[in-house]
């Protein structure tokens, strides 16, 4: 029995949320439907405003390769970030020491490290820098260099040099984009780069970031997925993206 549109469409949501593009080719034999079936199914996607045609199939439609300043961008799915930060936090023990980068998900881990005597805190990021100057009790070592205004951190090989000089319990990662195609992504090389290498730096990495995230691609690549060992987000994660992240055998954390 032939697949209707509305299950056909359903699928196809499903591929676009966890690869970022499909194939017309590979629906068809998946659907068991002719190749033009496959093309008129995209065309109405399209004109709902799902995804974008291009050859040979679709892709996600973006929201932009430019990242909005980050006093905006810290007030976008705040109490998602909130909730994450929180459960983050949570999972730094006494005696650690952790690397932020910069992120509005990460600033809000700073938040709630603040009464933390016991936590080092290895950071390029300016905002989360400034959070801890006001009332962390616990150490704060910035990893200066060029100071990129438009992103409020420091990046360039003065910062990459810094961090080489650490090894740490755990890397807390934020990202413009999360795909299984294309991994995490961020919208700047230079911060693309700086959070790669904090990876390299820590004993674990942890990707923080909200659902809003999860299917979307950006421009320059952090790292693959395999990469990290964990990812904390919250219950508006996608169900395909709880599905693949299982089957990676990455554990997943779901903000309370």
């Amino acid at each position: 029995m032939s697949l209707t549109y509305e299950e056909r469409r359903q699928t196809i949501l499903a591929q676009l949320a966890t690869q970022g593009k499909v194939q017309v080719q590979a629906l068809a034999e998946l659907f068991q439907v002719s190749t033009e079936t496959i093309r008129r199914d995209l065309d109405r996607l399209e004109k709902e405003g799902e995804l974008r045609k291009v050859y040979g199939g679709a892709v996600r439609v973006r929201s932009g390769m430019i990242e909005a300043p980050f006093q905006k961008r810290s007030l976008l799915q705040l109490n998602e970030k909130q909730r994450i930060g929180a459960a983050a936090a949570s999972l730094i023990e006494d005696g650690e020491t952790v690397m932020l980068d910069n992120g509005t998900t990460t600033l809000e881990i700073m938040r709630q490290l603040r009464s933390r005597s016991q936590v080092t805190v290895i950071t390029n990021s300016v905002p989360i820098l400034a959070c801890a100057l006001e009332d962390f009790a616990g150490k704060i070592i910035f990893a200066g260099g060029e100071i990129n205004n438009a992103v409020q951190a420091s990046t360039g090989p003065v910062a990459h040099e810094l961090l080489n000089q650490f090894k740490v319990n755990k890397a807390f990662i934020s990202a413009g984009g999360i795909s299984l195609t294309d991994g995490i992504t961020d919208y700047m090389l230079e911060e693309a780069l700086i959070s790669r290498k904090m990876m390299e730096c820590a004993e674990e990495s942890v990707l923080v970031a909200d659902h809003t995230k999860f299917g979307r691609s950006t421009f320059a690549k952090i790292a693959p997925m395999d990469q990290i060992s964990m990812v904390i987000t919250d219950s508006g994660c996608p169900s395909e993206w709880v599905n693949a992240l299982h089957q990676m055998e990455i554990e997943m954390v779901h903000s309370i």
